[in-house]
């Protein structure tokens, strides 16, 4: 037997457990339930609820499940008449004070109080005494608050210390006066506070916009990806009569763990949002009027026909928001090249291309997301982390915190990140000399030369700092985020970032916008690769230099925005002699300036897949009705391309679509190259000017939508120059 393994007997059963672990532990993944309320895996054990005490051999009296380490020999009884008396007691102690709201709350049918009462409660209270009631807090548009409920499990203190990385709920009082709240009146801010809905075993705790809109055991539970980030957190969604109610996390430790974001929670009330578009509409006499499908069809391929024999396939631009699954950008992408036309790109806000040519497949983290929190060493360059993945930064927080590791920032404003971190730099001058200092200050720390090219700059103990950080122990990365991304001198920052990497035996990872860019990257929506990776042999213009171009045509597909989402801006869509767009939103600015509109479903209402940064690929089935006429983008786009006379478009479904994308992918389905291989700085001129860092709840037509989300400190958030 190893030294760190005990024998220890659970209701008659042997198990092999490590030292240290608790009872509940080891009874967990030997499938034996004990009740619980207080306790969470993901959680320190704080022994409050005493609903899981068993008999212990020897032991005088029940102990906690939660807080009793095994030992050699030990054995445990859960079914016992000694345990089951001790559970029937808690739960008994637990009722007295608990008001009987089971019909009306949020949280019956669902909520872990009510089954276990089921199960160890009496059918008759023995105490006639008044209940208590305590006052309902004010937590904010996101979670509302029936404290009479509480059962003081303290999980949700215990969320907002361990995994937020600030108290934002605690307790005051002793006793029966002890209450759980903010202290100070506040809302909960954070953009993971919401997790403590999914938390709360009782209803003290429930989602404030859904309140008092449907029954658990009335809704249709539905696996899907989050459409926000590219983290490609795992949700499930909860339909009502085919709309889509609510939605709540899915476990996956090698994604999300239990968590998600807020905007994940809330960003679908986008999809119902005022500005849905839900007809297919013409421009006729100067207004957009409602068509029949066919009437919009046939005008989007005239009007694609008639641009290319007047001024040529290269004279159309074809746009793609960066959350549109594989599926629609793959068929997008298609329509495009068979036109004869190589622009086509989904980095709206991406100003600087340069550095294209020498990036891998697709862009990508350069580790697992799970082994984020083992790394010893990082530096993040140009990122608002909590804001562009509220997930990613919870993963680096976990390094930081529990693995020690030391994490270093280099960005043009100081963020807030709720962790130990070991250097930080704020760039006020030019972002792209303090990261050559980094690298050179790395190769001086190293005894390495200077990589070729990197430009002249004064190396500085902040810089020094910063490579001594990402130095640290033996696993190491550079994460490049999205404000980096939107630098005018982007190609300096990929390249720069890739020299360091190299220098540092560190990967190089790149945290892209939007839900699907790497997918995008594969499915060809860039002017660089074709479907399934390959260079291409003369490549197209990029998102901002067709704007730049003023082009006459314009093809859009997915929510955009063009006063919000368009680095370059929107000017050149209004001077287009046609502007289609295949949306799900359909707001002021592009109201004016579109000819065609063809309505598609949001990400909920239709079947689909992302890759995520990490190179996963994740599928689902629609959950929701779609949108009054709304139909599925990659629908839309074979019907369109049938118009056209693209040959090999007659898909059935979008699983027949995805395969398709993945045969010409084949081996290339997974990263050539980190970005480290040959990192080389664009020639010519740096470019200079100003990029734009936006809040979290304005970085896609979903968000923006959300009503919830738009009352909270974040959503009042105005997007900032720098």
């Amino acid at each position: 037997m190893s030294d760190d393994t005990v024998n220890i007997e659970v209701n008659g059963v042997p198990l092999k457990a490590r030292k240290g672990q608790m009872i509940m532990q080891v009874t967990d993944r030997a499938d034996i339930y004990i009740p619980r309320f207080c306790y969470h895996d993901k959680l320190s054990v704080a022994a409050n609820c005493r609903m899981c005490l068993v008999e212990v051999e020897k032991a005088p009296k029940p102990l906690p499940a939660c807080a009793t380490p095994v030992t050699e020999g030990m054995k445990v009884f859960t079914k016992s008449p000694k345990a089951i008396a001790a559970q029937r007691a808690t739960m008994e102690f637990l009722l007295i004070n608990h008001p009987l709201d089971c019909p009306i709350c949020d949280q019956g049918g669902e909520c872990e109080l009510q089954d276990l009462a089921m199960g160890y409660g009496r059918d008759v209270a023995r105490f006639a005494e008044r209940k208590r009631s305590v006052k309902d807090k004010n937590l904010g548009p996101l979670v509302s608050t029936d404290m009479t409920r509480c059962i003081h499990c303290t999980r949700c203190v215990r969320f907002g210390q361990e995994i937020q990385g600030y108290p934002q709920m605690g307790a005051t009082g002793r006793g029966e006066h002890m209450e759980i709240g903010t202290y100070i009146e506040r809302s909960v801010d954070h953009e993971l506070s919401a997790n403590i809905i999914d938390l709360c075993p009782v209803g003290a705790l429930n989602n404030k916009p859904f309140r008092y809109h449907g029954r658990s055991w009335e809704m249709q539970q539905h696996a899907l990806v989050s459409p926000h980030d590219a983290f490609g957190t795992n949700l499930y969604a909860h339909t009502l009569r085919g709309k889509l109610m609510r939605v709540v996390p899915r476990e996956n430790e090698a994604i999300n763990e239990t968590w998600i974001a807020d905007r994940d929670r809330f960003g679908f009330e986008g999809m119902y949002a005022a500005d849905r578009i839900g007809r297919p509409m013409l421009r006729i006499d100067g207004e957009l009027q409602a068509v029949d499908w066919d009437v919009a069809l046939t005008a989007a391929a005239e009007a694609l026909g008639k641009a290319r024999t007047a001024h040529g396939a290269a004279a159309i631009g074809f746009l793609a928001a960066p959350s549109v699954t594989v599926e629609e950008a793959f068929l997008f992408a298609r329509i495009a090249r068979a036109l004869g036309c190589a622009n086509v790109d989904h980095r709206l806000r991406q100003m600087d291309t340069r550095g294209q040519d020498l990036e891998g497949t697709y862009p990508h983290l350069g580790l697992a997301i799970a082994d984020v929190e083992r790394l010893q060493g990082a530096l993040v360059v140009g990122s608002n982390l909590r804001h562009e993945m509220p997930l990613l930064a919870h993963r680096l927080r976990k390094a930081a915190v529990k693995g020690g590791a030391k994490i270093g920032f280099l960005n043009p404003r100081r963020f807030e990140y709720l962790f130990p971190v070991a250097s930080y730099l704020e760039s006020e001058g030019d972002l792209v000399l303090d990261l050559a200092a980094v690298v050179r200050a790395a190769a001086e720390a190293g005894g390495q030369p200077v990589p070729a090219g990197v430009p002249e700059a004064s190396v500085h103990d902040a810089h020094r700092a910063l490579a001594a950080a990402l130095a640290s122990g033996e696993r190491r990365a550079v994460f490049l985020g999205t404000l980096a991304q939107r630098h005018p001198a982007y190609g300096e920052l990929q390249a720069l970032g890739g020299m360091l990497a190299a220098l540092t035996g560190a990967s190089l990872g790149l945290l892209t916008e939007g839900a699907n860019a790497a997918g995008a990257y594969l499915a060809g929506a860039v002017p660089h690769r074709e479907p399934g990776g390959a260079p291409v042999p003369v490549a197209g213009l990029s998102a901002a230099a067709m704007l730049t171009a003023k082009l006459p045509a314009y093809v859009l597909l997915g929510g955009i925005d063009p006063a919000v989402d368009l680095a370059v801006g929107g000017e050149a869509l209004a001077a287009a002699e046609s502007v289609i767009a295949l949306c799900t939103h359909l707001p002021e600015s592009l109201r004016a300036v579109a000819h065609v509109v063809l309505p598609i479903g949001a990400f909920a209402e239709t079947s689909g897949t992302y890759v995520n940064v990490e190179g996963r690929w994740q599928s689902w089935a629609g959950a929701a009705r779609p949108f009054e006429d709304s139909r599925p983008g990659w629908k839309v786009l074979r019907v369109l391309a049938n118009l056209l006379d693209v040959p090999g478009m007659d898909y059935a479904s979008s699983e027949e679509v995805r395969e398709a994308l993945k045969q010409l992918c084949g081996a290339r389905a997974e990263p050539l190259a980190d970005g480290r291989a040959s990192p080389r700085l664009p020639a010519g001129a740096r470019p200079h000017g100003a990029w734009v860092d936006l809040p979290p709840y304005q970085l896609d037509v979903l968000v923006r939508g959300s009503e919830a989300l738009a009352k909270t400190k974040d959503g009042r958030a105005a997007r900032t120059v720098i």
